[in-house]
This record gives C-alpha cells, structure tokens and sequence, in this order.
C-alpha cells in the first residue's frame, strides 16, 4: 500500500536530490571554491620551469601551484592563477594564445588573462614571477 506524499516527504527527497546534484558538480575540478583556496601554493622563489619549458605562443599549466606560465611573444613571460575564475576549476590546457578551461569551456588570453569566451566573468588574476638566467620562479 502506497501512502500518499506528505510535504515534508517531498521536500525532504528533493533537498537530498540537490545535495547529490551539487556533490556530482564538484567532479569537474573543484566546483567548490573554498577548496582551490585552501590548496597549497608555490613558496616564493620556487622554481616552476625553464625558460625553454614555456613555447613561444603558448604555455604551460602547473596544477599542483595552480599557476599557469605563458610566453605571448620570445622572452615576454606572463603567469595567472590557473584557477577559472567562473567556477573554481583548474584550467586544463594552452593552446592558439589561448587558457582553455576544460569544465565549461572558458577561455582567457595569454598575454593579459582577459576572458576570451564563455562564461568566466573575469580575467584569470595575475600571479608574480621572475626570469633569471632560463630559471622561471614564483616571487
């Protein structure tokens, strides 16, 4: 026998529908934002690559620091976070003068971070490095 469905039975099934929906969301490179906030960075001075590590029109993404190192044009080095900033996932790819974001496709410029497409809102912020000899670190 089935009883009919109460209001407290139907919104205690749709709120745990919505937790399971929100948990699913976070599957796509940290959707939850307090966490790419949380995760360790790069002590200043570490070392993130050599010079000939960045190609010349693209770059090179380091997940662990979340920073992304691009070389727009020969010698002219740039970093951003590597944090998406529509949803908090790391980006996934450089390619074309082009940050891709692989979980809604967001794209940002190399050169100055500014969105290129999709829905990010902002550009990626810029994040401090220094050239020394062919040593990129972050300062």
């Amino acid at each position: 026998m089935t009883l009919p469905a109460t209001r407290r039975t139907v919104l205690l099934a749709t709120g745990g529908a919505a937790a399971v929906l929100a948990t699913g969301c976070g599957e796509y490179g940290n959707g939850d934002d307090s966490s790419s906030q949380q995760s360790p960075k790069a002590s200043a001075g570490q070392e993130l690559a050599k010079t000939t590590d960045i190609p010349v029109g693209g770059g090179k993404i380091f997940a662990a620091e979340k920073v992304v190192v691009t070389q727009p044009t020969k010698g002219d080095f740039k970093a951003f976070s590597a944090v998406c900033t529509h949803q908090g996932c790391t980006v996934g790819s450089v390619a074309d003068g082009i940050i891709h974001c692989p979980c809604h496709k967001s794209e940002f410029r190399i050169a100055d971070g500014s969105v290129a497409g999709g829905p990010a809102p902002s550009p990626l912020p810029a994040e401090q490095i220094t050239v020394e000899g062919s040593s990129i670190k972050l300062t």
